[in-house]
């Protein structure tokens, strides 16, 4: 089969934004990897930025780094969890990287005098990208693509086109899934069709016709929708079915969906070979998230915190590590920037049983950060830091303990005193933003018997990054003697990966993102840990109160 040509997937959505397309690409894909069908993925965005590097957390959400360095959207996060499937810079492609090429080549003269235009010519890039990801690996059997936006979106006609035109190519190997939302109106108390009647009919008139249609909906649709939906939508009865919302867990989904038969529709549509797939990691994980054996609440303290997708990967890989420990998890979110008009730190943020600083970038919420570490350090409550949340320990300590009170990150001060965090060598006079972080997967050798190296069970891993400051190796002798240790050093060089506070329980700060591989049947280790030392607080905050 890998040396066929592979087969397609293409999913649409229609009538609203925010459906889900990617956890349902990602639930597809895991269904039928556990046939035996080798999968790879490909995100294609219509927007106009190159990627989402320089864009707000709030307008888009987290930013997802692959092994090779690319900034991604955070559904390539959703593949990353639910999937096996390898994920590179040919798993992305926005609006900006095609119209980059294409204008590219029209400056070299690639295009001999042509007038270059929307279609052959961004159509025929968006195609080669399509390709690109499915041949990128000679394994792989079966792409699945997935279109941003909205049935209808200006900025998505030419990704539309080009997908009618690589079907209509290759018309035995490619199906359309649509993905669509039937609302509930409360005062007729009905289920209405008419959106989805709309959005398929758009989608027709584009020229692409829907092989199955995937219904989001609050309730599960009677067989009487699904008649009038499958009629007026020209689609077999059976290629509709409903994806209702869950209420339990997103890791829910693919069950649902294989319930409903989508695994197997789809293999008899594309002709793959039709194996009875293997849910049982699936189905062990789903029963340790309804059987908790205890609970703890743990504190995410960031910038960003008002919308949630900005801190996806970190939230998710807390979960993953509270199925590993067979807890469950309350997650209680604090603005950074309000911890400092409040002062009374112990009254704003306390009762959690760790704490986690996540990434981010500016000076808004900085002293909020610190303050965090520092109750976390002088009352010896686990903490995790990440990438910023590393570097708010080494500043809070350098502070606090070395007495360096003007201690700073000269991305907060550039003229800091005491410049305990700074600029890496290869960033002074870089003057774009997009693209130019340390980005992507490096080797780190961990200080054997180190709180990471006991997490990891290994002193040489590989994480992803994405930063631009370092910490200050001028000031490693002074942190070491007073107990701050740098316990993760780059493979081959002296950038510092990991901090960890020597007199504490578990105080641990990584300059990488370790949320990135993170996977619900395998929670990430040093989350993993994090979590077992939250429980160690939580038993003896119960003893001191018992």
């Amino acid at each position: 089969m890998s040396h066929m040509e592979p087969k397609y997937i293409f999913i649409t959505g229609g009538v609203i934004s925010s459906l889900g397309k990617g956890l349902t690409a990602a639930s597809i894909a895991m269904l039928l990897e556990k046939r035996g069908i080798k999968v790879g993925m490909l995100k294609l965005d219509p927007y106009l930025n190159v990627d989402p590097g320089t864009m707000s957390p709030f307008q888009h959400g987290e930013v997802y780094v692959t092994d090779d360095g690319a900034e991604t959207d955070l559904d390539l996060g959703h593949y990353y969890r639910y999937t096996d499937a390898r994920l590179s810079r040919a798993s992305s492609a926005t609006t900006g990287q095609i119209y980059e090429t294409v204008i590219r080549r029209e400056r070299r003269g690639d295009y001999l005098g042509k007038t270059v235009q929307v279609i052959p010519h961004v159509t025929d890039e968006i195609k080669q990208r399509i390709l690109k990801a499915a041949t990128e690996n000679e394994q792989i059997e079966l792409l699945i693509v997935e279109i941003g936006g909205t049935v209808g979106d200006i900025e998505s006609l030419p990704f539309m086109e080009a997908i009618r035109q690589f079907r209509h190519e290759r018309q035995k190997n490619c199906i359309n899934i649509h993905l669509t939302y039937v609302p509930y109106m409360k005062a007729a108390g009905e289920v209405k069709t008419k959106p989805t009647q709309h959005s398929v009919q758009l989608l027709r008139s584009i020229g692409i016709i829907p092989d199955m249609i995937l219904c989001r909906s609050e309730q599960i649709l009677s067989e009487e929708i699904k008649d009038k939906i499958s009629l007026f939508c020209s689609v077999p009865k059976e290629a509709v079915m409903d994806e209702v919302d869950v209420s339990f867990s997103i890791y829910e989904v693919p069950l649902i969906l294989h319930k409903q038969g989508l695994d197997h529709k789809i293999c008899e549509l594309l002709n793959l070979s039709n194996n009875r797939p293997d849910l049982t990691i699936w189905e062990e994980m789903l029963e340790r998230i309804r059987t908790p054996q205890a609970s703890i609440v743990i504190g995410v303290v960031g910038k960003y915190i008002q919308h949630r997708d900005a801190y996806k990967s970190v939230f998710e890989a807390l979960e993953h590590a509270a199925i590993a420990n067979h807890v469950e998890l309350e997650i209680r979110t604090f603005e950074s920037d309000k911890i400092l008009d409040k002062g009374d730190v112990a009254h704003l943020i306390g009762g959690c049983d760790g704490y986690l600083v996540p990434g981010g970038f500016g000076e808004r919420g900085w002293m909020g950060k610190i303050m965090t570490a520092k109750y976390c350090r002088e009352n010896k409550i686990p903490y995790l830091g990440l990438c910023l949340g590393m570097q708010v320990l080494c500043v809070e300590f350098a502070r606090h303990v070395l007495n360096l009170p003007e201690a700073n990150s000269t991305e907060m001060d550039p003229n800091a005193k005491d410049p305990i965090i700074s600029l890496l060598s290869e960033q002074k006079g870089v003057a774009d933003l997009g693209g130019t972080m340390r980005l992507g997967s490096y080797n780190c050798l961990l200080k054997p018997g180190s709180k990471a190296a006991v997490a990891y069970g290994t002193t040489l891993i590989a994480e992803r990054h994405r930063h631009r400051l370092e910490f200050n190796n001028a000031y490693k002798s002074a942190c070491e003697e007073k107990g701050l240790v740098l316990t993760g050093v780059l493979e081959g060089g002296s950038l510092c990966e990991v901090a960890e506070v020597e007199d504490h329980p578990w105080m641990v700060g990584v300059q990488y993102h370790p949320e990135f591989k993170s996977k619900p049947t395998d929670a990430h280790p040093l989350f993993r840990d994090f979590i077992k030392a939250a429980i160690k607080q939580h038993q003896a905050n119960k003893a001191r109160r018992g």
